[in-house]
């Protein structure tokens, strides 16, 4: 089943439930789906790899505007924002911790030939194809510059 489709039947159930906070968070997905399919040059369905983007920078949105909401001290925005990221993050693969990542990224650096940090190039290029959606990619670029340095 297509993202737009989980997107649209979550909305139904949403709106029978009558639960503001996951209707917002969909609809947003929805239109952010929308905007993606209507676009110039689009193909008429978005890939998985599409919606996996998708979701990922609409997270990233929810995870900045919260914690600028926690910064100026403003507990009912932050509060929604976190509400839509628990439902964002529903619709994106389980998200590795640390030492997954670490383990991950010794196997890219071995496979790639990485020596050192004049390498980091070729490890970032491999290691965001292969753990997009699963790591943050702040997160896994300090690991990289670690492991290589």
């Amino acid at each position: 089943m297509s993202l737009k489709t989980q997107v649209e039947s979550g909305i139904k159930d949403a709106m029978r439930a009558k639960d503001q906070d996951t209707l917002r968070a969909l609809r947003a997905i929805k239109s952010l789906i929308l905007l993606e399919e209507t676009k110039g040059g689009a193909a008429d369905e978005l890939s998985a790899d599409d919606e996996l983007k998708l979701l990922t920078k609409a997270a990233k949105q929810r995870r900045e505007s919260a914690d600028i909401y926690k910064a100026q001290n403003r507990p009912d925005l932050l509060e929604k924002e976190e509400a839509e990221l628990a439902i964002i993050e529903q619709f994106l693969p389980k998200q590795l911790t640390e030492e997954e990542v670490t383990v991950k990224l010794k196997e890219i650096i071995a496979r790639v030939g990485a020596t050192g940090p004049s390498d980091m190039g070729k490890v970032m290029g491999a290691a965001t194809k292969e753990l997009a959606g699963q790591a943050d990619g702040r997160v896994v670029s300090t690991l990289v510059k670690s492991l290589l340095a």
